[in-house]
């Protein structure tokens, strides 16, 4: 069953000027919303908490900004990683038919201890260019212990994050180990990173609405 929370933020109501206002400054930064997928759906910015708000246009790394705002350990748990062949040209990552990706799949969690079961904070799903990335940045991937934003900042490497575009999902197709979230309401953005020009990653995170 849904929070009262998470009904309210799905409602839709006429927007006021308040609601235009704030669209109209998010609109600057989401650079390619009018590319979103078919799934993503609209809602007024003002009918989420600030946490999710921040959470939507936040620059950093998503991972640092949950313990901080929290006060609470996170910790990154992989799901799934392989490497795989694009067959088709990927235009958000300037990447040719035949080009190489690493996919990944991971969710941010509090830690699972004796006496409470981990509460998930984040699914996040992302396309690596790995050949485009510095070789310790390759190896803390494949390591699948921590953060891509952490393992960026860490490098050093001087990129930046292109916000895409952002809404609200059903959550459908989901891993067996979030199969309690189908059906739900999700809070969605995707972004790209950028070095040198060329893209290196496509993140896309997903945020539960009751987690607030």
């Amino acid at each position: 069953m849904y929070s009262v929370i998470t009904k309210e933020i799905m409602k839709k109501k006429s927007p006021s000027k308040r609601d235009k206002l704030i669209h109209s400054h998010v609109r600057d930064l989401f650079v390619a919303q009018a590319d979103r997928p078919a799934a993503l759906k609209d809602i007024s910015l003002n009918r989420l908490t600030p946490y999710q708000r921040a959470l939507l246009v936040a620059d950093g790394t998503v991972t640092r900004f949950i313990e901080a705002y929290k006060l609470i350990p996170v910790e990154v748990v992989l799901l799934y990683q392989a490497r795989r062949t694009v067959h088709n040209e990927h235009s958000w990552l300037k990447l040719q038919n035949g080009g190489n990706i690493i996919a990944r799949e991971v969710v941010l969690q509090t830690p699972c201890t004796e006496f409470q079961t981990p509460k998930i904070h984040a699914y996040a799903v992302s396309q690596i260019v790995y050949e485009r990335l510095p070789h310790n940045v390759v190896d803390g991937v494949e390591a699948g212990i921590d953060g891509l934003g952490a393992l960026l900042h860490h490098s050093q490497l001087e990129a930046r994050r292109d916000l895409l575009w952002w809404g609200i999902e059903r959550a459908t197709g989901m891993p067996s180990s979030l199969a309690h979230f189908e059906g739900r309401p999700l809070l969605c953005r995707t972004y790209r990173i950028v070095a040198n020009g060329n893209p290196l990653m496509l993140i896309t995170e997903k945020f539960p609405l009751d987690d607030s």
